[in-house]
């Protein structure tokens, strides 16, 4: 289904918002508006449904927020050093859009733009965009795509592709944010398993500054189930960006049968599974959140929702000897990235 909202977005045209539906009763809303999840709705065996995303009560207040939203995030997602990368013996200048870094594409990057609707019916809707040559400093022009699924298991499936004209970076992934409580509470009584042997240390500013470390005896070892505040600030690199906001390098990087995350919600009711075919996983603790507006209570407070961002590790075009495929797309190549959510109530 497909329905055109009275208010309008940026570009003089309304928000069509596209809602896909299983026989199980999952409902996901999307809008063309940054290729934005809005919502992701679960049955419960006992007849209730939860709301498993953080969202805004309309679309129009999502151009408040800056905490990325559930939004389609290119072309390159999380952060590049001082807004530059050498390319094929070139520095490449982009524009910066968190203090002298560049984070997430740029202050005009894909989740602030109009996405076509390529087809859509009830279990899918495919999006497209063309980036031209220099947007945010990037070179070449990029077509990109994005398919989200509803399977009848409760699956819901990510995938981007995208090609160039010219060499550049590609990092494309969804900025949601879960809370399977359903309620705007603390999700550091969430249980989060994440298989991951390794993590990217960060300085205040995001940027990674060590090589990537090992987890144990750490309070970045989930990979074993544990509450995701067991051992929350509980170390410098923790303390430096207000919780948990790092990469870890995935196990089973690049296999995406094999599970990359669980997440439980506080009562154990509902578990989320996440799959993925790039090398890393963003956990994000929702450090920043406050102010945020929130779908149902006035504002979003800190730590009320959690991200697991599927990507390329942060700053990788300065970083070619990190294990992980090359992060330049060039000519004639195809970019793909899958993600899924499995969402299985307890």
């Amino acid at each position: 289904m497909l329905k055109e909202t009275p208010q309008l977005a940026p570009d003089g045209q309304p928000w069509r918002i596209s809602t896909l539906r299983n026989a199980a009763g999952m409902v996901v809303t999307i809008t063309d508006w940054g290729a934005t999840l809005l919502s992701c709705r679960v049955p419960m065996p006992d007849g209730s449904v939860r709301e498993t995303l953080l969202g805004c009560a309309s679309p129009e207040d999502y151009l408040q927020q800056s905490a990325f939203l559930g939004a389609s995030i290119g072309r390159y997602a999380n952060r590049i050093a001082n807004s530059r990368f050498w390319l094929d013996g070139n520095e490449v200048s982009l524009t910066p859009s968190q203090g002298e870094h560049q984070l997430h594409g740029g202050p005009q990057g894909f989740d602030k733009q109009r996405w076509m609707i390529d087809r859509q019916n009830e279990q899918e809707v495919l999006y497209s965009l063309t980036s031209p040559d220099g947007d945010q400093g990037f070179p070449g022009k990029l077509c990109a795509t994005v398919l989200y699924q509803l399977t009848e298991d409760n699956r819901l499936e990510i995938t981007y592709r995208a090609e160039v004209d010219k060499p550049c970076p590609v990092n494309l992934t969804n900025h949601a944010y879960f809370n399977l409580d359903g309620e705007q509470n603390d999700i550091r009584r969430h249980e989060l398993q994440l298989l991951a042997d390794q993590y990217l240390p960060v300085n205040a500013a995001g940027i990674p500054d060590q090589a990537l470390r090992a987890v144990t005896d750490t309070g970045f070892d989930f990979r074993s189930r544990k509450a995701i505040g067991q051992d929350f600030l509980n170390d410098d690199c923790q303390q430096k960006v207000g919780g948990y906001d790092h990469a870890f390098l995935l196990n089973a990087r690049g296999d995406e049968a094999q599970p990359a995350a669980h997440l439980w919600s506080s009562d154990g009711k509902l578990q989320m599974t996440v799959y993925t075919s790039a090398p890393a996983l963003q956990l994000y603790s929702g450090n920043f959140l406050a102010g945020t507006p929130a779908r149902e209570q006035g504002e979003y407070a800190n730590y009320q929702g959690v991200a697991l961002e599927s990507e390329f590790l942060p700053d990788s075009p300065n970083h070619p000897e990190w294990p992980q495929p090359d992060v330049i797309l060039r000519p004639g190549q195809t970019y793909r990235s899958l993600t899924v959510y499995q969402f299985t109530p307890c």
